[in-house]
Protein backbone atom coordinates (compact mmCIF):
# COMPACT_ATOMS: atom_id res chain seq x y z
CA UNK A 1 0.00 0.00 0.00
CA UNK A 2 1.13 3.38 -0.92
CA UNK A 3 0.40 5.43 2.47
CA UNK A 4 0.16 9.35 1.62
CA UNK A 5 2.83 11.85 2.32
CA UNK A 6 3.59 12.86 5.52
CA UNK A 7 2.92 16.93 6.22
CA UNK A 8 3.05 18.81 9.48
CA UNK A 9 1.84 22.02 10.80
CA UNK A 10 3.70 24.35 13.03
CA UNK A 11 0.99 27.46 13.60
CA UNK A 12 -1.29 29.15 15.98
CA UNK A 13 -4.84 27.12 16.79
CA UNK A 14 -7.67 29.46 15.60
CA UNK A 15 -10.85 28.76 17.94
CA UNK A 16 -13.37 29.59 15.33
CA UNK A 17 -11.86 26.51 12.64
CA UNK A 18 -11.31 29.66 9.47
CA UNK A 19 -7.27 29.58 9.86
CA UNK A 20 -4.28 28.34 11.77
CA UNK A 21 -3.90 24.83 12.35
CA UNK A 22 -7.40 23.97 11.57
CA UNK A 23 -7.10 25.48 7.76
CA UNK A 24 -3.75 23.39 7.53
CA UNK A 25 -5.18 20.34 8.59
CA UNK A 26 -8.40 20.47 6.26
CA UNK A 27 -6.25 21.37 3.23
CA UNK A 28 -4.04 18.68 3.70
CA UNK A 29 -6.81 16.28 3.63
CA UNK A 30 -7.94 18.02 0.52
CA UNK A 31 -4.56 17.51 -0.66
CA UNK A 32 -4.38 13.27 0.38
CA UNK A 33 -1.69 13.98 2.59
CA UNK A 34 -1.62 13.00 6.31
CA UNK A 35 -1.72 15.79 8.06
CA UNK A 36 0.14 16.77 11.68
CA UNK A 37 0.35 19.75 13.78
CA UNK A 38 2.19 21.59 16.31
CA UNK A 39 0.33 24.35 18.06
CA UNK A 40 2.31 27.42 19.04
CA UNK A 41 -0.39 29.29 20.36
CA UNK A 42 -3.81 29.36 21.12
CA UNK A 43 -5.83 32.49 18.95
CA UNK A 44 -9.12 32.60 20.83
CA UNK A 45 -10.64 36.58 21.96
CA UNK A 46 -11.60 36.16 25.80
CA UNK A 47 -14.89 37.83 26.50
CA UNK A 48 -13.55 39.84 29.41
CA UNK A 49 -9.82 40.72 29.61
CA UNK A 50 -9.92 40.53 25.90
CA UNK A 51 -6.68 38.56 25.86
CA UNK A 52 -6.60 37.26 22.12
CA UNK A 53 -3.34 35.23 21.84
CA UNK A 54 -2.06 32.18 24.22
CA UNK A 55 0.97 31.28 23.82
CA UNK A 56 2.41 27.62 24.51
CA UNK A 57 5.40 26.99 26.41
CA UNK A 58 8.40 25.33 24.45
CA UNK A 59 8.51 22.18 26.25
CA UNK A 60 5.01 21.94 24.77
CA UNK A 61 5.94 22.60 21.22
CA UNK A 62 8.91 20.46 21.64
CA UNK A 63 7.13 17.62 22.66
CA UNK A 64 4.38 17.68 19.80
CA UNK A 65 6.91 17.96 17.63
CA UNK A 66 8.87 14.91 19.09
CA UNK A 67 5.49 13.11 19.20
CA UNK A 68 5.16 13.08 15.52
CA UNK A 69 8.54 12.79 14.46
CA UNK A 70 9.45 9.46 16.59
CA UNK A 71 5.51 7.96 15.99
CA UNK A 72 4.90 8.77 12.60
CA UNK A 73 7.80 10.71 10.53
CA UNK A 74 7.45 14.18 8.54
CA UNK A 75 7.98 14.59 5.03
CA UNK A 76 7.05 18.40 4.79
CA UNK A 77 6.61 21.32 7.16
CA UNK A 78 5.04 24.92 7.01
CA UNK A 79 5.20 26.99 9.71
CA UNK A 80 2.26 29.75 10.44
CA UNK A 81 1.59 31.65 13.43
CA UNK A 82 4.79 31.34 15.67
CA UNK A 83 4.23 34.60 17.68
CA UNK A 84 7.96 35.03 19.76
CA UNK A 85 11.68 35.27 19.09
CA UNK A 86 11.71 32.40 21.55
CA UNK A 87 9.39 29.96 19.47
CA UNK A 88 11.10 31.11 16.61
CA UNK A 89 14.21 29.83 17.83
CA UNK A 90 13.10 26.70 19.11
CA UNK A 91 11.22 25.61 15.60
CA UNK A 92 14.53 26.46 13.58
CA UNK A 93 16.48 24.42 15.79
CA UNK A 94 13.58 21.09 15.51
CA UNK A 95 13.83 21.91 11.55
CA UNK A 96 18.10 21.74 11.39
CA UNK A 97 18.08 18.82 13.65
CA UNK A 98 15.63 17.13 11.57
CA UNK A 99 16.67 17.91 8.20
CA UNK A 100 13.65 18.17 6.74
CA UNK A 101 13.70 18.88 2.66
CA UNK A 102 10.18 20.50 2.08
CA UNK A 103 9.70 23.19 4.38
CA UNK A 104 7.12 26.20 3.24
CA UNK A 105 7.48 29.37 5.71
CA UNK A 106 4.13 31.98 6.10
CA UNK A 107 5.42 35.13 8.03
CA UNK A 108 1.97 35.40 9.59
CA UNK A 109 2.12 38.25 11.53
CA UNK A 110 -1.33 40.44 10.95
CA UNK A 111 -4.40 38.42 11.79
CA UNK A 112 -7.60 38.90 9.16
CA UNK A 113 -9.22 41.47 12.08
CA UNK A 114 -5.57 42.68 12.65
CA UNK A 115 -4.90 41.00 15.62
CA UNK A 116 -1.40 41.14 16.35
CA UNK A 117 0.35 37.33 15.73
CA UNK A 118 4.04 38.18 15.53
CA UNK A 119 6.18 40.04 18.50
CA UNK A 120 8.35 43.06 17.32
CA UNK A 121 11.38 41.62 18.82
CA UNK A 122 11.12 37.83 16.92
CA UNK A 123 11.46 39.73 13.24
CA UNK A 124 14.84 39.51 13.32
CA UNK A 125 14.85 35.73 14.49
CA UNK A 126 12.33 35.13 11.54
CA UNK A 127 14.87 37.06 8.86
CA UNK A 128 17.81 35.33 10.32
CA UNK A 129 17.15 32.08 11.56
CA UNK A 130 14.14 30.62 9.86
CA UNK A 131 13.82 32.19 6.72
CA UNK A 132 17.18 30.78 5.88
CA UNK A 133 15.69 26.95 6.01
CA UNK A 134 12.60 27.47 3.55
CA UNK A 135 12.37 25.84 0.18
CA UNK A 136 9.82 28.72 -0.42
CA UNK A 137 8.39 31.42 1.63
CA UNK A 138 4.58 32.61 1.35
CA UNK A 139 4.29 36.69 2.37
CA UNK A 140 1.62 38.79 1.51
CA UNK A 141 2.38 42.55 0.98
CA UNK A 142 2.17 43.92 4.38
CA UNK A 143 4.37 40.78 6.10
CA UNK A 144 6.86 41.50 2.94
CA UNK A 145 6.79 45.06 3.32
CA UNK A 146 7.90 44.60 7.49
CA UNK A 147 10.56 42.03 6.33
CA UNK A 148 11.43 44.67 4.16
CA UNK A 149 11.97 47.71 6.54
CA UNK A 150 8.23 48.86 5.79
CA UNK A 151 9.08 49.48 1.75
CA UNK A 152 5.60 50.53 0.38
CA UNK A 153 5.06 47.99 -2.20
CA UNK A 154 1.75 49.55 -4.39
CA UNK A 155 2.36 48.08 -8.02
CA UNK A 156 2.74 44.49 -10.17
CA UNK A 157 6.35 46.19 -10.62
CA UNK A 158 6.65 46.97 -6.89
CA UNK A 159 5.83 43.19 -5.89
CA UNK A 160 8.42 41.54 -8.21
CA UNK A 161 11.32 43.80 -6.63
CA UNK A 162 10.07 42.51 -3.54
CA UNK A 163 10.04 39.54 -4.65
CA UNK A 164 13.76 39.62 -5.90
CA UNK A 165 14.82 41.62 -2.45
CA UNK A 166 13.41 38.91 -0.29
CA UNK A 167 15.28 36.13 -1.89
CA UNK A 168 18.59 37.49 -0.65
CA UNK A 169 17.22 36.57 3.13
CA UNK A 170 18.20 33.01 2.18
CA UNK A 171 15.14 30.83 1.22
CA UNK A 172 15.73 28.82 -1.58
CA UNK A 173 12.09 30.20 -3.25
CA UNK A 174 10.07 33.21 -2.93
CA UNK A 175 6.59 34.05 -3.01
CA UNK A 176 4.71 37.58 -2.51
CA UNK A 177 1.05 37.36 -2.45
CA UNK A 178 -0.33 40.53 -4.04
CA UNK A 179 -3.95 39.83 -2.91
CA UNK A 180 -3.89 43.32 -1.89
CA UNK A 181 -3.16 45.62 -4.73
CA UNK A 182 -6.54 45.97 -7.27
CA UNK A 183 -6.83 44.38 -10.23
CA UNK A 184 -6.55 40.62 -10.97
CA UNK A 185 -5.26 38.72 -7.75
CA UNK A 186 -1.40 38.28 -8.52
CA UNK A 187 1.46 36.50 -6.78
CA UNK A 188 5.20 36.58 -8.18
CA UNK A 189 7.54 34.12 -7.32
CA UNK A 190 11.20 34.23 -7.76
CA UNK A 191 13.44 31.38 -7.74
CA UNK A 192 16.98 33.20 -7.98
CA UNK A 193 16.85 33.21 -11.99
CA UNK A 194 12.93 34.02 -13.17
CA UNK A 195 10.42 35.84 -11.99
CA UNK A 196 6.97 33.86 -12.64
CA UNK A 197 3.24 35.46 -12.18
CA UNK A 198 0.28 33.65 -11.26
CA UNK A 199 -3.06 35.59 -12.02
CA UNK A 200 -6.32 34.75 -10.76
CA UNK A 201 -9.52 37.04 -10.92
CA UNK A 202 -10.20 39.12 -8.16
CA UNK A 203 -13.27 37.60 -5.97
CA UNK A 204 -16.14 40.23 -4.73
CA UNK A 205 -15.82 38.30 -1.36
CA UNK A 206 -15.03 39.26 2.42
CA UNK A 207 -15.12 35.90 3.77
CA UNK A 208 -11.18 35.14 3.10
CA UNK A 209 -9.93 33.81 6.41
CA UNK A 210 -7.46 31.91 6.75
CA UNK A 211 -6.71 31.82 2.93
CA UNK A 212 -3.33 32.72 3.12
CA UNK A 213 -2.58 29.68 5.86
CA UNK A 214 -4.42 27.32 3.31
CA UNK A 215 -2.67 28.03 0.45
CA UNK A 216 1.06 27.84 2.06
CA UNK A 217 -0.45 24.51 3.20
CA UNK A 218 -1.47 22.87 -0.24
CA UNK A 219 2.06 24.38 -1.37
CA UNK A 220 3.69 22.18 0.76
CA UNK A 221 1.55 19.31 0.33
CA UNK A 222 1.86 19.18 -3.26
CA UNK A 223 6.10 19.52 -2.64
CA UNK A 224 6.00 16.51 -0.41
CA UNK A 225 4.27 14.59 -3.33
CA UNK A 226 7.19 15.24 -5.96
CA UNK A 227 5.60 18.41 -7.63
CA UNK A 228 8.31 21.70 -8.52
CA UNK A 229 7.88 24.89 -6.47
CA UNK A 230 6.49 26.25 -9.61
CA UNK A 231 3.43 23.32 -10.24
CA UNK A 232 3.21 23.21 -6.40
CA UNK A 233 2.38 26.79 -6.48
CA UNK A 234 0.00 26.71 -9.67
CA UNK A 235 -2.15 23.93 -7.99
CA UNK A 236 -2.38 25.58 -4.58
CA UNK A 237 -3.29 28.53 -6.50
CA UNK A 238 -6.06 27.02 -8.17
CA UNK A 239 -7.41 25.13 -4.72
CA UNK A 240 -7.13 28.60 -2.93
CA UNK A 241 -8.75 30.68 -5.74
CA UNK A 242 -11.57 27.79 -5.73
CA UNK A 243 -12.28 27.85 -2.15
CA UNK A 244 -12.28 31.78 -1.97
CA UNK A 245 -15.17 31.65 -4.44
CA UNK A 246 -17.24 29.69 -2.72
CA UNK A 247 -16.12 31.15 1.06
CA UNK A 248 -19.24 31.66 3.22
CA UNK A 249 -19.39 32.98 7.10
CA UNK A 250 -22.24 31.61 9.34
CA UNK A 251 -22.01 35.36 11.22
CA UNK A 252 -21.65 38.35 10.22
CA UNK A 253 -18.31 38.39 10.50
CA UNK A 254 -15.53 37.81 8.21
CA UNK A 255 -15.78 34.04 7.08
CA UNK A 256 -13.99 30.90 6.00
CA UNK A 257 -12.60 29.67 2.52
CA UNK A 258 -14.35 26.72 1.48
CA UNK A 259 -11.61 23.79 1.57
CA UNK A 260 -13.92 21.55 -0.02
CA UNK A 261 -14.84 23.36 -3.25
CA UNK A 262 -12.59 22.12 -5.62
CA UNK A 263 -13.15 18.62 -4.93
CA UNK A 264 -17.19 19.32 -4.81
CA UNK A 265 -17.27 21.39 -7.38
CA UNK A 266 -14.14 21.27 -9.67
CA UNK A 267 -11.63 24.45 -10.43
CA UNK A 268 -13.51 27.54 -10.78
CA UNK A 269 -10.80 29.81 -12.50
CA UNK A 270 -7.71 28.58 -14.42
CA UNK A 271 -4.88 30.31 -13.34
CA UNK A 272 -2.50 32.10 -16.20
CA UNK A 273 0.88 31.71 -15.61
CA UNK A 274 3.51 34.29 -16.64
CA UNK A 275 7.19 34.14 -17.27
CA UNK A 276 9.67 37.32 -17.73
Amino acid sequence: MNYPKRVMTIAGSSAGGSAGIQADLKTFQESDVYGMSVITAIVGRHPRTNKNVHALNIEAIEAQFATAMNQVGIDGIKTGMLFSKEIIDVVASLLQQAKIENIVVDPVMIGKMNSKLLQDDAILALQTKLIPLATIITPNIPEASVLLGDREINSEEALKQAAIDLYELGAKSVLVKGGRLEGPAIDVLYDGNELITYEAPRINTVNTSGAGCSYSAAIVANLTKGKSVQDSVFHAKNYITTAIQYGFSYTETVGPTYHAAERKYGPAYRIKVHKD
